[in-house]
């Protein structure tokens, strides 16, 4: 599981540093990483597949694994573990429906922003069940810090942007590190049996 979640945070990251350094005047501090596939740009399908679908795919099975292995925690840490699960697939669908710069209320830039929100919702639920479910547990003990700072912190990024408190695009690549540092951290430190 360990090796899955690594390569979907590398993944993502090398797709989303490798793109933004090819693309002409893009800045992680002034773009969503969501322009990086949008309609129109050079290599936005090679993009949306390595900085999306992949990843995302990778880690709806660390989740998937991650909730056989709670069967024990009950029923609010399998909860968690399908939320992350969702969380996953929703980031990967943001590949599949890529914005329209020059229309960002079109239909695919709307389902594109839905997607996003479902992504942070569903890991922030998922986070705090994790964390609730982890307490019966005593072999994840050590991972209820985990969850429940990772589920914080990408809650007050997205709502700090939304406020104005930090800029979207730092805002945004400040919860996708959280959210793969929580499944990295997730993976290594679950035991098997438990």
């Amino acid at each position: 599981m360990q090796a899955l979640a690594l390569a979907a945070a590398l993944c993502c990251l090398g797709a989303l540093l490798g793109f933004g350094a090819a693309l002409e005047g893009y800045s992680h501090r002034l773009h969503p990483p969501g322009l990086l596939g949008a309609d129109g740009i050079a290599h936005a399908a090679a993009f949306n597949l390595l900085g999306f679908v992949v990843p995302g795919l990778l880690l709806a099975a660390v989740a998937w694994r991650l909730r056989e292995r709670l069967r024990s925690g009950g029923a609010m840490a399998r909860i968690g573990a399908w939320l992350w699960c969702l969380s996953a697939l929703a980031w990967a669908a943001q590949g599949g429906v890529s914005l329209d710069p020059t229309d960002l209320d079109a239909q695919a830039s709307r389902l594109h922003a839905t997607a996003w929100m479902l992504w942070w919702l569903a890991f922030v639920a998922g986070a705090a069940l994790l964390a609730i479910g982890a307490r019966g547990l005593p072999a994840w003990r050590g991972l209820i810090s985990v969850e429940v700072l990772s589920g914080a912190l990408v809650l007050i990024a997205v709502l700090g942007a939304d406020i104005g408190v930090l800029p979207a695009p730092v805002a945004q690549r400040l919860a996708l590190l959280i959210w793969l540092i929580a499944y990295v951290a997730t993976a290594r430190g679950e035991r098997p049996g438990n």
